[in-house]
């Protein structure tokens, strides 16, 4: 049995059909303050506009050309975006993210993570006294 996905007690199709305002009202104080109360800002507008327009080029059956890239990692998911594929900049490239809907109320830079594992390599010789001793092979 696969359970439907529920946000807050809606289900998807009735998020989808609500106002704004609406699902505004739905989400955390944090977002609900960020979005209601601040506004959006340009660049997340900008952003807004390039998901509204690849939202409609997939539902009339086109397809993207090329993807949609930001640096806004601040802004806050909502259901628009649901099923797009974003490129989100973690600082040095960007990041493919799958909106799906359990991102709801999230942002974008929670899914890209900004820094990588450190990995070091072998000692080499002289880097330490006792690498004196690893062989050369």
């Amino acid at each position: 049995m696969v359970r439907e996905f529920t946000y807050r007690g809606y289900t998807l199709d009735q998020i989808r059909s609500m106002s704004m305002d609406s699902f505004i009202k739905l989400l955390p104080s944090r977002m609900r303050r960020s979005l209601y109360k601040r506004g959006l800002t340009p660049a997340q507008s900008k952003l807004l506009l390039k998901v509204r327009e690849a939202k409609r080029l997939v539902e009339a059956g086109g397809r993207l050309e090329k993807p949609i890239k930001t640096h806004c990692r601040d802004m806050v998911i909502i259901p628009e975006m649901i099923g797009l594929t974003i490129h989100v900049h973690n600082g040095k490239e960007f990041q493919p993210v799958e909106i799906t809907p359990e991102m709801l109320g999230h942002r974008l830079g929670e899914y890209v993570i900004t820094n990588k594992k450190v990995v070091h390599g072998r000692a080499g010789v002289g880097a330490t006294r006792s690498s004196m001793y690893v062989p050369l092979k």
